[in-house]
């Protein structure tokens, strides 16, 4: 028994503006595309059901191809410092959630963004002692590579003027004081301190994740969490318990960090197993971000002569962890945003071939070069870009990096006309998880409050071009482009419907598209009494 789909505008996303009237689908699979009159008379008999569209636009589930699901909610439930304008709007928001924590506790936030205040000014130990004199203080940067402490976390981890950067890190100081900035390796001597939350904790915020992304049309996601929350068999088993065993309906793809693949591998953990919760690549930093001046660059930033930034690795220890791969028989996913990053990252992809089959990814490519393109053709790889970056990075960024070094700057149209695979995430919880912002992006690139000011619009997408990034672009991420990604036979029934159709209207309008209904496996999981009506 099964339901019949119809009255829509179903694009099927094989092609450009294929439609077809109506969609069968049975025990969680598309066994039937076409004509209504046609799957009637093929399935009639097995029809229980039928959901009338009303007009709406219903295309292949979503699915974001790189974010932190658990980060996600962790920043649903924790002070939201991305809203916060200024510098003194931050110390503001601690000090009043500081007074709701109980004694001792840390006060751990997130998502500050001194690019977009009015007063740019770093924040330094200085400042969180003032506001929060009694307690550890822990706020991490949107991009996650930075994050500040206050004086009684740098005693708690020994940090003095006389300590010494770490390998792949930077521990920001001041006439040879710490400043409370740490930066990527850095806030490795912090972490063993910092509490772990409890397993409760984490299925409360995977709910709260998951629940938010059904409401933005995900219908699942490429996410990496494993290696942040003290266990991994913890993390992992609260994906487990959330997504499979309380049947909470997600698709979850686990990139796994390279900090515990030794433990995955010991506990029988094998690539592309597991069901819905699946495990993907191991995940590897090259760098850091552009935000914090840490992602590694060719040359100097031209805003900071003296600074190239930070490789994470050396080329021989990234050379060495592929090899670990291979060795484990998965693929990599390397985070790679400054263009020397993507050189090592694609120097240690050539040297190590991922196993027939397999494919690896490049992380982020925000900045690239036209020699970098054409290695990343040889090789079977997808990247996996954030189109939401450019409504952040922008203008900030060009005072940034030198283009006539690096001319390839969020370069998504120059990566498809290479003939290369692409996916689209979000990196949520540093950008909003909302596809429809990432669309906008891609097709626009321009800010909505200055949308006749296009950066770089040769390189912008169309509208079929960037929802291929969310729906087959992510099923190529994850080597699952013949089950996910477009609506055909044999394929998962896996659905987003939007309250408007995003071919049809002008480009400013795609931020104002809503979603009336998420489907996973052939079951609404958001929107059943909004926009579509079901029936028997």
């Amino acid at each position: 028994m099964g339901i019949l789909w119809t009255k829509g505008n179903i694009y099927t996303m094989e092609k450009e503006g294929e439609k077809v009237e109506a969609v069968f689908t049975s025990e969680g699979k598309i066994l039937g595309v076409g004509k209504e009159e046609d799957l009637l008379h093929d399935f009639g008999r097995d029809v229980r059901q039928v959901v009338d569209l009303r007009g709406k636009t219903m295309l292949p589930g979503f699915v974001d191809s790189h974010i932190h699901l658990i980060g996600l909610g962790e920043s649903l439930l924790r002070p939201d410092l991305a809203r916060c304008g200024s510098k003194r709007e931050v110390l503001q928001t601690i000090k009043e959630y500081a007074s709701r924590l109980e004694e001792g506790e840390w006060l751990i936030g997130e998502g500050w963004n001194e690019n977009a205040w009015s007063d740019s000014r770093e924040i330094t130990k200085e400042d969180l002692d003032r506001v929060v004199p009694d307690r550890p203080v822990l706020l991490k940067r949107i991009c996650r590579h930075s994050a500040v402490v206050n004086s009684k976390v740098l005693a708690l981890a020994g940090i003095t003027g006389e300590t010494e950067n770490p390998p792949g890190g930077e521990i920001g100081k001041r006439n040879g004081e710490p400043t409370g900035v740490l930066k990527d390796a850095a806030l490795d001597l912090i972490a063993p301190l910092v509490p772990k939350p409890s397993l409760p904790f984490l299925k409360r915020a995977l709910k709260l994740a998951v629940q938010t992304c059904r409401r933005y049309g995900l219908t699942g996601v490429h996410t990496e969490d494993l290696n942040y929350y003290g266990s991994f068999r913890d993390t992992y088993r609260a994906f487990q318990e959330v997504l499979q065993e309380e049947e909470f309906l997600f698709r979850a793809h686990l990139l796994v960090h390279h900090g515990v693949i030794d433990e995955w591998h010991r506990a029988g953990f094998r690539y592309l197993r597991g069901g819905n919760v699946e495990f993907g690549a191991m995940k590897i930093f090259a760098d850091g971000s552009l935000g914090s001046r840490t992602a590694l660059l060719s040359g100097p930033y031209k805003d900071d002569p003296a600074n190239r930034g930070i490789g994470v690795h050396s080329l021989p220890e990234l050379k060495e962890l592929v090899r670990k791969a291979r060795e484990l028989n998965t693929a990599v996913a390397i985070h790679a945003i400054g263009d020397l990053a993507a050189e090592w990252a694609i120097e240690a992809m050539e040297e190590n071939p991922a196993p027939e089959g397999m494919r690896d990814r490049l992380i982020h490519a925000q900045v690239l070069r036209e020699d970098l393109l054409e290695r990343l053709k040889k090789l079977p790889v997808v990247i996996d870009v954030q189109p939401r970056f450019l409504l952040s990075d922008y203008p900030w960024v060009l005072d940034r990096v030198d283009r006539e070094r690096s001319p390839l700057l969020y370069a998504w149209k120059s990566l498809l006309k290479a003939g290369l695979a692409v996916a689209g995430g979000s990196d949520a919880p540093i950008e909003p998880v909302n596809p429809m912002e990432g669309i906008y992006a891609a097709v626009t690139r321009a800010l909505p409050d200055r949308p006749d000011e296009a950066y770089d619009p040769g390189e912008r997408l169309s509208v079929f071009e960037a929802v291929s990034l969310y729906t087959s672009g992510s099923a190529r991420a994850c080597l699952r482009e013949g089950t996910r990604g477009k609506i055909q036979p044999g394929y998962d029934a896996d659905f987003t419907i939007l309250n408007k159709n995003i071919f049809e209207i002008p480009a400013e309008e795609i931020l104002d598209v809503e979603v009336c209904g998420t489907v996973i496996g052939g079951k609404i999981v958001y929107g059943a009494e909004d926009g579509i009506k079901a029936g028997t």
